[in-house]
């Protein structure tokens, strides 16, 4: 079973960059998709982004596609999500999990979440 230790998170402006980790501290993310969530206050927890350890496969919710790059370090056993160009709508806690399923877009189907990491962005 996967353990994972989300990291990176911080207060920034409109415009600035931050890059997440999502480092496995216990087990590896073989065969398995990791997915970066989001939850801001009074919202739901959304797919930001997954990528399938295996294969390098990557999703993008829209509202994240060209500012945001997921990306996997094999030697590390780390995820990573790269943030630019961020916006005040970034807010939220972010989270990271894994699942069996492949490239899951809801989140009963992960498991093995992190504590997350508060993400703020001021315009």
């Amino acid at each position: 079973q996967v353990q994972v230790i989300e990291s990176g998170g911080g207060v920034v402006q409109a415009g600035d960059s931050l890059r997440l980790s999502c480092a496995a501290s216990r087990g590896i993310f073989y065969n398995l998709a990791v997915g970066w969530f989001r939850q801001a206050p009074g919202k739901e927890r959304e797919l930001v982004s997954s990528i399938n350890w295996n294969t390098g496969t990557t999703y993008y919710r829209d509202s994240v596609k060209a500012r945001f790059t997921i990306s996997r370090d094999n030697v590390k056993a780390t995820v990573y999500l790269q943030m630019n160009s961020l916006k005040p709508e970034d807010t939220a806690v972010y989270y990271c999990a894994s699942t069996w399923q492949g490239l899951q877009s809801v989140p009963n189907k992960y498991a093995n979440w992190g504590q997350g990491t508060q993400v703020t962005v001021s315009s």
